[in-house]
């Protein structure tokens, strides 16, 4: 896994303007079964891929954090959410709340989430490639195909079986 991580983001740019060109044509066509398509993709690579493995996600990305994440992560580890915030949290750019720091927090050793089951919705969703409307989110699609080796197999196999 440390070999396909290394080369990950090479491999991604090598690519970019090929799956720019890919998304912009899925964007103004996409396909009626578009969504039943990606679900297929997804469920196929993830039955292969064991993100235990990897956790590239959580070591170089941070999720953004919802008023509803941190609820629910609050009453998880008992604590008030403005504790919550000082502690782990910033406000970037776009005023979200993300982690202070990547690698994550909560990211162990063995590369298991300490709040798993209450891990925020950016994290459940990742890489996000079985999503509803699919094709409007071709943009963060690129973005985890540099860091998320699955996202990477699944737009290319998105250009094997999807009509250009």
């Amino acid at each position: 896994m440390e070999e396909i991580l290394k080369k990950l983001p090479e491999k991604a740019k090598d690519k970019h303007k090929e799956n720019k060109k890919f998304f912009a044509k899925l964007k103004k066509k996409p396909p009626k079964d578009l969504d039943v398509q990606m679900k297929e993709m997804h469920e196929e690579e993830f039955s292969r891929t064991e993100c235990l493995n990897c956790a590239n996600c959580c070591k170089t990305t941070g999720p953004l954090f919802t008023n509803k994440d941190i609820e629910r992560i609050c009453k998880h580890l008992k604590l008030k959410p403005q504790q919550f915030i000082e502690k782990y949290l910033r406000v970037d750019e776009d005023r979200d709340y993300v982690l202070q720091e990547v690698p994550c927090t909560f990211l162990a050793a063995d590369n298991y989430c300490l709040i798993y089951d209450v891990r925020p919705k950016a994290c459940r969703e990742f890489p996000h490639t079985n999503r509803k409307d699919f094709h409007k989110i071709s943009k963060l699609t690129l973005k985890n195909s540099a860091i998320c080796p699955a996202a990477y197999n699944i737009v290319e196999e998105m250009k094997r079986r999807i009509p250009k």
